[in-house]
C-alpha cells in the first residue's frame, strides 16, 4: 500500500458514508415496512457487510420497549420518529442503551410533540445537518493527518503491517479519548436530570405538606368559631 493509495482509501470511505438530508425525510407517517425500507435506502452504504441490516423491526420494537422511541400512532411512525431513529442509528455504535436513553429523553420530553422555544425535533436536526458537511470534512482531514503520521513511522510499502497497526493504534486512541468525553457529558446530563427530579420531588412534598396543613387548619376553623361563640354566651 503506498501513500497515495492510502489517501484514496480514506477519500473513498468518506464518499461512501451517508447522512440523511432533512428534505429527504418524509412528512407523512409511515408503517413499519415503509420505515425500515426508508432507513435501508438512505443509510445502506454505511453497512460494513452486505448482509447487515441498517434497522430491523425487532430493533425498532426494542427501542420502543426501552423508552428510546415513543410508541407509534396506530402503527404509523411520524417524521419525529424517523429523526429519533437516525440519532439512535449513529449513537448505538458508541453508547449503551441507558446512555442513549439519558441523552434523548430531554429531546423527546421537550421537543417530540411540542415546539419549545420556537424549536422542534425537525428544526434541531436541520440545524445539526447544516454543520455536518463541514465537520465531517474536518474529521477526514484529521484522518489524513493521522495517516501521514503513520507514514512517518513506517514505510507503507516495506512495512505495510506495522504501518497499518500504527495508524489503527493512533486512530483508536483518538476514538477512545472522544468516547470518554462523550460518556462524561452523558453522565453529567444524567446527574443533572437526577438532581432536577429530586428538586421537583422535594417541591411537591413541600406543597403537599402545605396543602395538608391548610386543610387541617380549615377543618379546625368551625370548631374554633364554635368555641368562640360559646365563650361569648
Amino acid at each position: 500500500m503506498d501513500k497515495k493509495t492510502n489517501i484514496k482509501d480514506i477519500i473513498s470511505m468518506a464518499g461512501g458514508l451517508d447522512y440523511i438530508n432533512p428534505k429527504d425525510i418524509p412528512s407523512i407517517d409511515l408503517y413499519m415496512d415503509q420505515l425500515t425500507t426508508f432507513m435501508e435506502d438512505q443509510l445502506g452504504k454505511n453497512r460494513r457487510n452486505d448482509e447487515d441490516k441498517v434497522m430491523t423491526k425487532t430493533m425498532i420494537n426494542n427501542y420502543t420497549k426501552n423508552n428510546l422511541l415513543p410508541s407509534p400512532n396506530k402503527k404509523r411512525y411520524s417524521k419525529q420518529h424517523l429523526i429519533l431513529l437516525i440519532y439512535i442509528y449513529y449513537l448505538k455504535n458508541m453508547l449503551s442503551i441507558n446512555d442513549i436513553q439519558t441523552l434523548l429523553e430531554p429531546l423527546i420530553d421537550g421537543y417530540f410533540d411540542s415546539n419549545k422555544d420556537g424549536k422542534d425535533i425537525s428544526d434541531i436536526y436541520a440545524h445539526l445537518y447544516e454543520h455536518l458537511s463541514q465537520h465531517y470534512g474536518d474529521i477526514i482531514k484529521d484522518i489524513v493527518r493521522t495517516a501521514n503520521k503513520a507514514d512517518a513511522m513506517y514505510d507503507p510499502e516495506k512495512d505495510s503491517y506495522l504501518h497499518d497497526l500504527s495508524m489503527i493504534s493512533l486512530l483508536s486512541v483518538d476514538i477512545y479519548a472522544k468516547k470518554k468525553y462523550v460518556e462524561h457529558l452523558v453522565d453529567k446530563l444524567r446527574q443533572e436530570s437526577e438532581e432536577d427530579a429530586k428538586a421537583k420531588a422535594k417541591a411537591q412534598a413541600q406543597k403537599a405538606r402545605e396543602q395538608a396543613a391548610a386543610k387541617a387548619a380549615k377543618a379546625k376553623q368551625p370548631q374554633a368559631n364554635a368555641a368562640a361563640e360559646g365563650k361569648k354566651k
